[in-house]
């Protein structure tokens, strides 16, 4: 069980943070925000100091300066007092039938993913508390189940919108044409009387989605993405839902992979790294692909990775074609087994801590979101030869009638077809089939006591006895890069 964030130092700059949210999101409305959800008895300047405490006539001056959450993420230029006018209300992004984003929100990208989600739990998720749990049905024409529609069987909604997402224990997951995300809630909670980390991290998860698919909708072709405001706006609407009078309290890490791309010019082509570079880094393949395509204009389209970090749950990119890990980002540690993580208590902020790294990969790379479970209990190279295992095991033929439960975890593709529209050649399941095995072979060290693994490894450095596996929600979701067709 990993330790909570009480009584943690100031965040301190990252130096490979790459984004910045200093036109959006003023400095000081995180620390505000965050001042005002911590209870008084918990406000304390272990964490914050008492310098950086606004005096009462800051604080005034901050509340009326504080932005909406429900505003457009870009910064509209504040009206006269004397032609002030109401702000129209942000449209929500399209929904489809079942109330979950639509990936009609972007405007059709030349790349997409195909996705699949494997979890395990180590301890049944608890239910969502009130509000954000919908009552049972008082109808007998109503279905008794929703387990086809939900893996939390009762469907959760907030500000009357189904949550998106799915939990796994303390984990939340998300998977879309588009975006992926792995968030792993701290599960300490758990023992706290209004503890719940699993509800954190779904709705850091809910948030985080529904800015970016929001963001997309508004500003239309000429689409250009901001992560960390995204997790920035997604951490602010969190704190406010979770806030009084509900006062729900949890921490949870959050690791996302955004899809989108980039334009190089055609001569570039063949130029610059192969992507076979130093894993860590954050331009990792540096360089149009070989399988690039030229436009009218000369100019090659590749697709572009932004990976948003906080905490050590982990995006890995990997290369079947060679067999290799191209890019994997960095764990953020406080200390050992307490990693930076957003919410009660912390003084982590995806403004102040949040990593982004632009990732230029090819068609028929994986990515993979995944959070601790699978890290801890599996090295880098195992998880590279588990995923291209998997993957010519598919191809061969085995594994069909697999991996399709969850082949996107939400019932349908990320392409809106239907299982019964797809076909055998469209290689639908095989993402579930490779998030499966990758979720079954962390699974099967996790609970081996006598095992060796990552973590027993990086206890042992500490000082720590320690053996065998480390059981803990494993949660993975698998994508293949794949170009938009039509």
């Amino acid at each position: 069980m990993r330790r909570l964030p009480a009584r943690l130092p100031g965040p301190a700059s990252h130096a490979r943070v790459q984004a910045t949210t200093d036109t959006i999101v003023p400095a000081f409305v995180p620390q505000f925000v965050a001042a005002l959800h911590v209870p008084p008895a918990a406000r304390s300047t272990a964490w914050r100091p008492r310098s950086a405490r606004p005096q009462r006539s800051g604080l005034l001056a901050a509340q009326q300066r504080r932005i909406h959450l429900t505003a457009p993420l870009s910064q509209d230029k504040a009206p006269s007092p004397t032609t002030a006018t109401p702000s129209p209300p942000v449209a929500y992004p399209p929904l489809d039938e079942d109330g979950r984003l639509d990936p009609s929100a972007f405007q059709k990208l030349p790349f997409r993913f195909d996705t699949g989600i494997a979890l395990f739990a180590k301890r049944a998720p608890r239910p969502f508390p009130p509000p954000y749990l919908s009552p049972p049905s008082g109808s007998f024409s109503d279905p008794l189940s929703t387990h086809d529609r939900s893996r939390d069987r009762r469907r959760a909604y907030v500000d009357g919108h189904l949550i998106q997402g799915l939990t796994n224990g303390d984990d939340a997951v998300f998977a879309s044409d588009y975006f992926i995300c792995a968030n792993d809630g701290v599960g300490a909670w758990s023992t706290r009387p209004r503890g719940h980390a699993g509800l954190w991290a779904r709705l850091i998860l809910h948030f985080w989605a529904t800015a970016i698919f929001e963001d997309a909708a508004r500003q239309g072709a000429s689409y250009r993405p901001t992560p960390v405001a995204y997790l920035q706006r997604a951490y602010e609407q969190t704190i406010e839902a979770t806030g009084p009078p509900n006062d729900w309290q949890g921490t949870t890490t959050a690791a996302g992979a955004q899809l989108h791309y980039r334009q190089v010019q055609a001569k570039d082509r063949n130029s610059g790294d192969s992507g076979s570079g130093n894993p860590g880094s954050a331009r990792a393949g540096a360089g149009a692909s070989p399988g690039a395509d030229a436009d009218a204009d000369g100019a090659a389209v590749e697709p572009l990775l932004y990976v948003t970090n906080l905490g050590d749950s982990q995006v890995m990119v990997v290369r079947p074609s060679t067999r290799e890990m191209v890019y994997k980002s960095t764990e953020q540690w406080h200390w050992f087994d307490c990693p930076r993580q957003l919410g009660t208590n912390s003084p982590d902020t995806p403004a102040d801590c949040a990593v982004v790294d632009e990732v230029p990969i090819r068609e028929g790379d994986v990515v993979l979101a995944m959070s601790d479970g699978v890290i801890d209990n599996l090295w880098g190279h195992e998880i590279v030869e588990k995923v291209c295992e998997s993957l010519e095991r598919w191809r061969a033929g085995e594994g069909r009638g697999r991996g399709r439960g969850l082949g996107t975890g939400l019932g349908r593709r990320g392409d809106g077809r239907d299982d019964d529209e797809v076909h055998d050649d469209d290689d639908h399941g095989m993402m579930g089939f490779v998030a499966e095995e990758l979720m079954e072979a962390a699974k099967a060290v996790a609970v081996d006591p006598f095992a060796e693994s990552p973590f027993m490894e990086h206890a042992i450095e500490e000082g720590l006895a320690s053996g065998g596996g480390k059981l803990d929600d494993i949660s993975v979701v698998a994508a293949i890069c794949r170009r938009n067709q039509g």
